[in-house]
């Protein structure tokens, strides 16, 4: 199964980053930075939020009831004119869900580190949820997961089951670090081309954009 950022190299995932680019005003290529480093973050959180059963039955239920990949369907549509209120509320709504408390401290830092401020991809990121859940509810079509158990299993292959722990590990660090953005750093260099390593999720995300 491709994974998550596999999803940005594709055409459906260059629609998403120039309608994201256009609906923000900001630059594609940092649209892009972000939410390179932004998807994983995301993902991960999820699937933390997956590990106890109300929180995959409460995923689980979304994506069977709202999220089920049809917003993917006409992209041109979603973006004509600019995206509807109703879509960043509910991506508001899921950044709140998914990230909780560390939400502003994750937007701050993936501003810091694409030399954007935090209100502009804070909007990024109110597009891009909806379009990320889009995502999961199609992959879980594809792949008949009717349970709650096979959500964990759903995002930990869209994150790239088989990269290494200590790459895992980054990205769940975001999520509890203490502020200083020295997590972060680590991750973004493997994003934008800091880390040189071979293999796993830093060589994904350097061999995707052409960054190593």
């Amino acid at each position: 199964m491709s994974g998550i950022l596999d999803l940005l190299n594709s055409d459906l995932g260059k629609t998403i980053i120039s309608g994201v680019s256009n609906q923000t005003k900001q630059p594609q290529n940092k649209t892009q930075d972000v939410l390179t480093m932004a998807l994983p973050v995301l993902m991960t959180a999820m699937k933390r939020n997956a590990a106890s059963p109300q929180g995959a039955e409460g995923l689980l239920s979304a994506l069977n009831n709202k999220h089920d990949g049809s917003i993917l369907d006409n992209l041109g549509g979603l973006f004509s004119g600019g995206v509807d209120n109703n879509v960043l509320n509910d991506g508001d709504k899921i950044l709140g869900h998914v990230l909780g408390g560390k939400q502003k401290q994750v937007e701050n830092t993936l501003g810091a580190k694409a030399g954007m401020d935090a209100g502009s991809v804070a909007q990024i990121l109110k597009v891009a949820a909806p379009l990320l859940m889009g995502v999961l509810g199609k992959q879980k079509k594809e792949q008949n997961v009717e349970s709650a158990g096979g959500i964990e299993s759903l995002l930990g292959g869209l994150l790239g089951g088989n990269s290494p722990k200590n790459e895992q590990s980054f990205l769940e660090s975001i999520l509890d670090a203490d502020g200083d953005g020295s997590v972060i750093d680590d991750v973004a260099g493997m994003v934008l081309g800091g880390n040189k390593k071979k293999g796993g999720l830093g060589a994904l995300l350097g061999g995707i954009f052409g960054r190593k």
